[in-house]
């Protein structure tokens, strides 16, 4: 996985900074098939948090706090690309009480997504740029790779010391695995050049050890995680 991550982390990153890219080129006007006039753009800036939910072999949720930064940029009147760096908490103790397990992991993802926003928004066209849509729904899908380094326990409550924590599965903690986050949300515009975004989704993975807790449970299925965010966007121009 070390060498995968190696290959596509540049191509993460670069699908993430295209907005900056694409936005410090000189405007040019584009047509949509009902030969509406419009540029690409405007590139906005996003921050935010929320609430991070582990769903995989223990079962039982505990939410941990999730904090991202991002942008986005509309590629054209519907759509949008973006990138996404996100901090997260995942933790859950055993459905199971013979077994007893427990585990918390922090986390680190980078993502690049395509939003779909299928109601007109005014502002989208040259013409009537200053017309913002107050309420946006959207869809999202992405791909991308997180760095997690979860630490597994017996018992309900986390250990407070190093030693409280049982030896890993895997030898090579931090480790990484691709990500492909779906979701969708709405989006509102509280004043010009600034929305509050609320959005939910889930994300597979190609691991198992999100938990540390894979040899121990049923190997054979991968973790997941949802992320519900409240964030800010900010329009640049």
């Amino acid at each position: 996985m070390s060498f995968l991550f190696v290959r596509i982390a540049p191509l993460l990153l670069g699908a993430a900074l295209l907005p900056v890219v694409a936005a410090a080129q000189a405007p040019r006007r584009h047509y949509d098939a009902q030969a509406r006039a419009f540029y690409r753009g405007p590139v906005r800036l996003t921050a935010g948090g929320g609430a991070a939910l582990y769903i995989g072999d223990l079962g039982t949720l505990r939410p941990g706090p999730a904090f991202n930064a991002g942008v986005v940029y509309t590629w054209r009147p519907h759509w949008s690309v973006g990138g996404e760096l996100t901090w997260f908490q995942l933790a859950g103790v055993d459905q199971l009480k013979e077994r007893n397990l427990g585990f918390r992991g922090r986390n680190l993802s980078l993502t690049s997504f395509v939003r779909f926003e299928p109601l007109t928004d005014r502002s989208w066209y040259a013409a009537t740029s200053r017309e913002y849509a107050r309420v946006k729904p959207f869809l999202q899908a992405g791909a991308g790779f997180v760095i997690y380094n979860p630490k597994s326990y017996r018992g309900t409550n986390i250990p407070n010391n190093a030693e409280g924590f049982l030896p890993p599965e895997r030898t090579d903690y931090p480790a990484t695995a691709l990500v492909a986050p779906v979701g969708g949300g709405l989006t509102f515009n509280v004043v010009p050049r600034l929305w509050i975004t609320a959005q939910g989704s889930y994300a597979f993975t190609t691991t198992d050890h999100l938990d540390d807790v894979s040899k121990r449970a049923n190997p054979d299925q991968n973790d997941g995680y949802a992320l519900f965010e409240l964030k800010a966007e900010y329009q640049l121009k």
